[in-house]
């Protein structure tokens, strides 16, 4: 009778512990709006939900960095993916610096004093890409190669490309010899790079549609800022949540720029669904 009792005991327990765990708030995962944020988004959804036995929301497809960076300091997320390049430029308002560590470090502090925490990379870095059709352009290997053809450059960017600092703006000090760029929907930009609607695009170095067929023109004056994928967390919510930045830190250096660019195809070329391709990197990663 002792003995049942005891573990009636037992079980009761145990569960008053789950259901208390269960009526914590829900951990808050944002995203951006583009392929990769929302899967790295959902890498950290399921990671945690898998490490911490905790509800995860996701909040995916947001919008752009100030509309996460706004919604991390007001609370409505409290864990995002972010490059540290965009940080400092589109947050910090200072012009990024070509030394990744210097980066690094400067963003740290900086958001450090906004309570947030830089967690450590995620092990890619994903800078923006000047693309050309690799057929016929075997003596343009770099954008200052670009910048001494004789023909005008039909150059196809999207809006955020435009409207950065680190982006058109930078790309100008090259002088390439351009008509007047179209702006252009970024699942559009390798169609209209395929019907020779374009002959150069902006895009970003991990992106899916990058194939033998197309040619990364080398940054070779270094313009464009390092991007190095990490996540941004609230500190109260670190303090809050036992075994979070522990959880966090086990997917730092896990994702490499190929990796990466590869599980971008499986979503926009495979049309896989990416939660799928999520889970499936845990997996390979050994993390599940």
């Amino acid at each position: 009778m002792l003995a049942m009792l005891r573990v009636t005991s037992a079980a009761v327990l145990c569960a008053v512990f789950l259901a208390s765990c269960n009526s914590k708030k829900p951990i808050i995962v944002g995203s951006k709006n583009e392929t990769e944020e929302m899967l790295l988004g959902e890498i950290v959804a399921q990671h945690l939900e898998h490490r911490l036995s905790r509800p995860v929301e996701r909040r995916s497809g947001l919008g752009n960095t100030a509309i996460l960076y706004q919604s991390l300091l007001s609370g409505e997320v409290g864990v995002y993916p972010e490059y540290t390049g965009l940080i400092e430029s589109e947050i910090l308002k200072e012009q990024a610096n070509s030394d990744p560590q210097i980066v690094l470090t400067r963003v740290r502090g900086q958001m450090d004093m906004m309570q947030i925490e830089v967690l450590d990379p995620l092990g890619f870095d994903n800078p923006s890409a000047m693309v050309i059709r690799a057929q016929g352009a075997e003596q343009i290997a770099s954008l200052s190669d670009a910048a001494k053809v004789t023909k005008r450059w039909k150059l196809g960017i999207p809006y955020g490309f435009q409207s950065r600092s680190d982006g058109f703006q930078e790309l100008a000090s090259y002088r390439l010899p351009l008509d007047s760029p179209q702006t252009l929907d970024p699942k559009q930009l390798f169609a209209a790079l395929a019907k020779g609607e374009v002959d150069m695009i902006a895009t970003r170095a991990t992106d899916g549609h990058l194939t033998p067929e197309w040619k990364i023109l080398a940054d070779d004056q270094k313009v464009f800022p390092p991007y190095q994928a990490c996540l941004l967390v609230r500190k109260d919510l670190i303090a809050a949540e036992p075994g979070l930045r522990a959880a966090l830190a086990e997917l730092s250096g896990k994702i490499h720029a190929d990796t990466m660019q590869k599980l971008n195809a499986q979503v926009d070329i495979s049309n896989r669904p990416l939660a799928t391709v999520a889970s499936e990197f845990l997996a390979q990663a050994g993390l599940k």
